[in-house]
Order: structure tokens, then C-alpha cells, then sequence
């Protein structure tokens, strides 16, 4: 099983609060909607209360900087996608330069950094796991076209292979992830670059197994029937995230297991998809659920049947309240759960159901979750290297 990395306990950094060194943070956006810009925020309120002075190089600002972090918001031009990408590059790198910035890091595709924290790729990967998601029919092809034709795209390939080869520090959020890296490249982390792991596990204070009577309360505000064994699954994408595969499986469980779907839009080609099966009366759509903790509450089970995922920060969320889970072997947070816990084909509706039924029956492994939230891991990852490099200036 995967083991936390040694900065994992906690923010044991090694420079002294208070020691004040210019940092920069390279992100599109700035805001607090999204994943990437929530740990943005983060990472950058974080270093800040440590006492360093931080620069937010973003194209837009949407919301209020905290203390101690200047926001400088470089603007974005209208039109395609290609054109505000290379707006923010030329821009951000441009007074990354003029800065003289201690130690610079990249959150998204910028050109130099001194470390890049990669969350959301390697794209050739994410395609070719993916692409099954749409079956092999018409839609197949357009996908294909689609992703072929798009100049942001071959523009993003371009800039994640020189981040992969020209960074010195390199942060995933998974293990799984670490491979994928070296898949695209190789040479990743061997030439005297770094290649580290530090999951951006979520918060799981707010996340805990039921309080006595909290389980039956759930249930019911969800619905729950008394007798039913209730499935459930998060996620916005529902194609990617395999909401059909779940779906199909259905039918060769018992009649008593449901699927609750937190989440997502256009749910209606899937009720169609159940009621065609004749399990239409045993899937429910939520749609967005605010209260994500109660949800996890109401479920016996969670399964997370993605074809792509660099993490998947519900898997966590779930374990941590106590439920069993299964998870897509093409999903980062697989590093936490057993091999007879993770789908090794996401499509593939009998060993969804098979796996279903085996983890129904007995109780699951204890999981391995990581420790910390990642910002404080992050934090005293750029603290180690603003030591090694004495006060340096960055590329």
C-alpha cells in the first residue's frame, strides 16, 4: 500500500515563521469555485500566514484576496481558447521574470517555474483512458474529432511535455498519477528533478462516520427505503464518471440495491437507459447536493466507476465516513483501497456487479488515507526548497 510521503505529518517546515521571501503563484483564476482554484486559495492564504510576501499571477481576480497575498490579475483577451491561454502564458512569465521571485510556482500551464503541481493531466493519458467512456459507436469519432481539432489542446500537450521535463520539482496528487507522468515522459524525476506525491486529500473534519440516529435521518431526507440497499455514486460528468456501466449493472444485483446519483445534469438519456433495463424505479437522481456528508450517510456502499480521474476526492470523503467503497482502477484515490476494491474496467457492468456483491458480504479492509489536506504538505515542500536555494532566484 502506498505510504504518505515524509513531509506527510504536517507542515514541519524548515524555515522559521515569520522568515519573509517573495513567492509566486500562477493560476488563471482566482477564486474559490473549482478545485484547482479552491487549493490555489488555499495554498496561498497558507504561505501567506506564514509570513511569506505572495504574488497571485491570474488572468482574471474574482474574489477577494487574503491577507497578505497581492492579486495581480493580468487581464484575458476575448475569442478562442488558444488565444487566452497564450495571453496568460507570455504575460505571466513575463513578470514572473521581472519579479525576481524567491521560488515560483505553477498551478497550471505556464512556461517557467520552479515547481509545478499537476492536477489535472497528462492529456494524452486522460484520452486514451477516457475515450472508451463513449462507447464505440458515432459519438466515439466525433469525441475524437473533437479533441484532434482543437488548437488549445496541442498546445496544452506541448506545454505539459517541457513542465515534465524542464521543472526541478514536480508535485501529483496520486501515485497512479506518478506513472501516468512517466508514461508521457519518461525521463520524469530521474535526472536530478523531483517527482513527488502529495494527495490533496479533502477535508475530513467534516467527514466522519454517522452519529447515532444520523444514519436514519439521512435516509430519510434522501428516501431512502427501509429495506433498500442503497448504492451511491458522486460526480458531475456523468459519461466520464460511468453512470451508465453503474446503471446496467443493476439488473443483475439484488432487487433491493438501489443507485443514488449525487450530482451531475441531463440525467434524463439515463432514466430512459434504467427504464429500458426495468430498474427504472431503483435509480435516483439527486442532482446537486449541498449537504455531501448526510448524503454519504444515507448509502451502504459508494462507488466512484470513473474512466479518468487524477484523484477523485469523493473515494476519500466516503472512506472517511465509514462506508465501504469500490473504485475505478483508472482513478487516483484506487492507491487507497485493496485490489478486490478496485474496478479494474469501469465499463464493464458485471464486475461492477460481481464486486458489489463480494464487498456487500463482508467487511471491507481498513483503508489508507492520507494525512494532512496537501496545502500544508505543499507548504513545507516550497519552504524545503526556499532553504536549499538560500534565497535564490528562480529560472
Amino acid at each position: 500500500m502506498t505510504q504518505a510521503p515524509p513531509w506527510g505529518d504536517g507542515p514541519a517546515a524548515l524555515l522559521p515563521a515569520g522568515v519573509q521571501t517573495r513567492i509566486a503563484l500562477m493560476l488563471p483564476r482566482f477564486s474559490r469555485y473549482g478545485g484547482v482554484e479552491q487549493y490555489g486559495w488555499a495554498l496561498a492564504e497558507g504561505l501567506a500566514r506564514r509570513g511569506h510576501a505572495v504574488d497571485f499571477l491570474c488572468a482574471r481576480q474574482e474574489i477577494a484576496s487574503p491577507p497578505g497575498v497581492r492579486v495581480l490579475a493580468l487581464g484575458r483577451p476575448p475569442g478562442f481558447k488558444i488565444l487566452k491561454m497564450l495571453w496568460f502564458l507570455i504575460r505571466a512569465e513575463r513578470l514572473r521574470r521581472r519579479g525576481n521571485y524567491a521560488l515560483s510556482i505553477s498551478l497550471g500551464k505556464t512556461w517557467n517555474q520552479d515547481l509545478v503541481r499537476v492536477g489535472g493531466g497528462p492529456l494524452p493519458v486522460f484520452w486514451r483512458l477516457s475515450l472508451p467512456a463513449w462507447g464505440k459507436g458515432p459519438a466515439r469519432w466525433v469525441k475524437i474529432l473533437s479533441r484532434l481539432t482543437r488548437p488549445s489542446n496541442w498546445l496544452t500537450l506541448f506545454l505539459e511535455r517541457r513542465q515534465f521535463r524542464k521543472t526541478p520539482c514536480i508535485v501529483v496528487i496520486s501515485e497512479r498519477m506518478r506513472g501516468w507522468v512517466r508514461q508521457v515522459c519518461p525521463e520524469a524525476g530521474r535526472t536530478g528533478q523531483e517527482l513527488l506525491t502529495i494527495y490533496n486529500c479533502p477535508d475530513l473534519s467534516r467527514f466522519s462516520p454517522p452519529a447515532p440516529g444520523e444514519r436514519d435521518l439521512a435516509r430519510r431526507f434522501f428516501s431512502v427505503g427501509r429495506e433498500e440497499y442503497a448504492l451511491g455514486t458522486a460526480c458531475t460528468n456523468f459519461i466520464l464518471k460511468g453512470i451508465g456501466p453503474l446503471i446496467r449493472a443493476l439488473p443483475l444485483l439484488d432487487r433491493d440495491v438501489h443507485l443514488h446519483v449525487a450530482g451531475g445534469r441531463q440525467a434524463r438519456p439515463y432514466r430512459r437507459l434504467a427504464a429500458s433495463l426495468g430498474v427504472g424505479e431503483r435509480v435516483h437522481f439527486h442532482g446537486r447536493v449541498a449537504d455531501m456528508r448526510s448524503f454519504y450517510h444515507c448509502l451502504d456502499m459508494f462507488v466512484l466507476a470513473s474512466f479518468f480521474d487524477t484523484l477523485g476526492n469523493v473515494v476519500p470523503e466516503a472512506l472517511a465516513c465509514g462506508l465501504k467503497t469500490l473504485c475505478s482502477s483508472r482513478a487516483g484515490a484506487a492507491d487507497f483501497l485493496p485490489p478486490e476494491q478496485v474496478l479494474d474496467d469501469p465499463g464493464d457492468a458485471g464486475e461492477i456487479a460481481e464486486k458489489t456483491r463480494r464487498l456487500r458480504g463482508v467487511e471491507a479492509a481498513a483503508p489508507f488515507l492520507p494525512r494532512g489536506s496537501g496545502v500544508e504538505e505543499m507548504i513545507a515542500l516550497a519552504e524545503r526548497l526556499l532553504a536549499a536555494r538560500s534565497g535564490g532566484g528562480g529560472p
